[in-house]
């Protein structure tokens, strides 16, 4: 069976590689006799791939319409995935764009089976809104930067860029998505620490870096991303002092949103951030845990937060006509 598959997936590919077979050329390109291409050509229409015929001597076999998919079997569920993935994409400036060409000519090349289900599926779902937890925009990250850095994580070579406005030299790792941002994890070789890098910050430069020999990272890529920006990688950050023990803190967050530190006269110390001094007062405020704020800029917003919802509780509670 696995011979078949083969031979099957690589019959698909040659008919992909020009318009016209004949049935000699196939059958000497793969090895196999006239009566196994025609074996194989009615496995590939039962899989949806139409293969339209010109019989004679020898025959002549083409990809009919519908069938120009990657040299790769797809099933249902497989090319259907694809299409929903291709349409959902979002984050990533021109991606969208790109995503919709890519989705038109998939749509136009699969098999009117699937092409009806992915009508189907598209025509029954809609999308919320992507983020309602800030006020602040979602980072656009240019397609051909993340290219380029993926060409460079490959190809081990290094990554000359501007971060933040500062010339760096890195060597990149690992890309990692987390809370709608794109991570870059590199090494720094000057200093030979590693660190996240927002690669919505990165202005990367041509000609590249020097070639150089990985390392292995010491530790998981992921959760070095998430810790590290909960510590270092936000817009804003904020010291927050606050009426309770670090264990009582540390039970009431997700580790990911800041470290707790013990203060000396009694209560911790959380340090956070976020992308904006009014999302931290929005998120303070939801801990439950009283809380002194040193910080000017992030006072301001606590104080207006705190007047809105005063008023809030004020126009609730006064009297009206059906309470008299």
């Amino acid at each position: 069976m696995g011979e078949t598959a083969t031979r099957t997936l690589a019959l698909l590919s040659l008919l992909q590689s020009r318009p016209d077979w004949s049935g000699a050329d196939l059958a000497e390109r793969l090895g196999v006799s006239d009566r196994t291409i025609r074996n194989d050509v009615a496995r590939l229409r039962e899989l949806g791939y139409p293969v339209d015929a010109v019989r004679g001597p020898g025959g002549r076999y083409r990809l009919g319409v519908g069938a120009k998919l990657p040299p790769l079997l797809l099933d249902d569920e497989e090319a259907v995935a694809v299409a929903v993935g291709l349409r959902a994409a979002t984050g990533v400036s021109g991606v969208e764009e790109t995503s919709a060409r890519a989705l038109a000519k998939l749509e136009q090349v699969l098999p009117d089976r699937l092409r009806r289900k992915l009508t189907a599926v598209v025509k029954a779902t809609t999308a919320g809104p992507v983020n309602t937890d800030s006020n602040v925009e979602d980072p656009e990250v240019d397609a051909s930067v993340l290219e380029a850095v993926s060409l460079a994580i490959r190809d081990h070579d290094g990554l000359r860029c501007d971060y933040r406005d500062e010339p760096r030299e890195l060597e990149p790792y690992h890309l990692v998505a987390w809370q709608r941002r794109w991570y870059l994890v590199a090494r720094d070789p000057r200093s030979d620490t590693w660190a996240p890098y927002r690669v919505d910050w990165l202005r990367v430069k041509t000609p590249g870096g020097r070639r150089f020999v990985p390392v292995e990272f010491p530790g998981d890529l992921t959760d070095f991303v998430v810790r590290e920006v909960a510590r270092t990688g936000w817009a804003v950050h904020a010291r927050i002092r606050i009426d309770a023990e670090p264990d009582e803190v540390l039970g009431r967050i997700n580790p990911a949103v800041g470290t707790v530190e013990a203060h000396p006269d009694g209560g911790s110390v959380l340090v956070t951030g976020g992308d904006s001094y009014e999302v931290v007062a929005v998120w303070i405020s939801m801990l439950g845990m009283d809380f002194h704020v040193d910080d000017p800029a992030l006072a301001e917003h606590v104080r207006a937060l705190a007047e809105r919802y005063s008023a809030a509780v004020s126009g609730r509670t006064r009297p009206g006509p059906a309470s008299r």
